[in-house]
Order: C-alpha cells, then sequence, then structure tokens
C-alpha cells in the first residue's frame, strides 16, 4: 500500500476524524495495513503492549480469564472501533486478550514508535490521549451497565437472589 492510501486510511478511520494533517502523517509513519483470521489470538493478557489496531471491518472480542482459566467476553467490538490502549500506559502490558472472532481487517500501529513520537510531540501525545481516554470511559460506562443488568435482584447482604421490589 503506498504511503498516501495509508494516511488516507488513518485519516478517516472514525477514531482519528479530524485530527491534523502533520499527526495523520506521523501515524501513518508508523502504520501498515494487516488482516486477521478468524480465530487468531491478536494479543493475550499479560503480555507486553507494544501495539495497537484501528479495526476497519470484521469483530474483536476483548476477554479475560475467569476463576478457572475460561475466557470471558469483556466485550466485542468492530469496525471502526479502537483495539488496544495499554501501549500508552505504564507497565505496558495488556489488561485484556483480544481474538477476531471473525475475519479482521484493520490498521496496525507501532506503539513503541508512537510513544517516541509522542515524546517528541506532546500534541500528538495529548491527542491520543484524549481520544483513548473517551473510549476508556464509553467502554467502562457499557461494562457498569452489564454488571448492573446481571446483579438485578442480587443483594450484597449476605448474596442472595432477590426479587425486584420484594423483601420477603
Amino acid at each position: 500500500m503506498n504511503p498516501q492510501t495509508l494516511e488516507q486510511a488513518v485519516a478517516a478511520h472514525p477514531f482519528l476524524i479530524g485530527i491534523s494533517e502533520h499527526h495523520v502523517r506521523l501515524l501513518a509513519d508508523s502504520a501498515m495495513k494487516t488482516t486477521i483470521e478468524a480465530g487468531k489470538v491478536i494479543f493475550a493478557e499479560g503480555e507486553t503492549a507494544n501495539r495497537f489496531y484501528l479495526i476497519e471491518t470484521g469483530k474483536v472480542v476483548l476477554e479475560s480469564r475467569g476463576e478457572q482459566n475460561e475466557p470471558v467476553t469483556i466485550e466485542v467490538i468492530g469496525a471502526g472501533d479502537l483495539l488496544g490502549w495499554s501501549w500508552l500506559f505504564p507497565p505496558f502490558v495488556w489488561q485484556f486478550g483480544a481474538r477476531a472472532v471473525e475475519p479482521t481487517d484493520a490498521i496496525f500501529f507501532y506503539g513503541t514508535v508512537l510513544r517516541e513520537y509522542c515524546d517528541a510531540d506532546p500534541s500528538l501525545g495529548l491527542e491520543l490521549f484524549k481520544r483513548m481516554g473517551a473510549v476508556m470511559i464509553q467502554r467502562l460506562q457499557s461494562a457498569r451497565s452489564r454488571l448492573v443488568k446481571a446483579n438485578i435482584g442480587f443483594s450484597p447482604v449476605g448474596g442472595e437472589h432477590q426479587m425486584p421490589g420484594g423483601d420477603d
């Protein structure tokens, strides 16, 4: 893919809409297009986080490990979404795992290179931080909503289940 086409893809992704041309060039300089096969693990919880992805097509599941080491779905993300922000925050370790659940096209970014660019150009770091922060808040609110729905009728005192609105 020629650099201009990659810059256009970076600039057109919903996560980066409105970012400056200068920042688009820096981002594209550390990026490449990739296709991820269905079922492929993209990264595993606890591994070094050194990259992120902007999903163009397909679906990816974010997972953690339960008490019996079974995968627990945290969220499913798709076209237009950001995958991975742990590359930006010390200790640079994935907090969740990610696996493609269908063929997925994405823009892959080298996080280690981007951290250097962010150090040299703090306005790039601030712009990425604001955008990733907004995604983190949205995902936290989504997880909170799912937890509240899953715990309707659960009493934290003694752990017994109750019917909503009833004390009997």
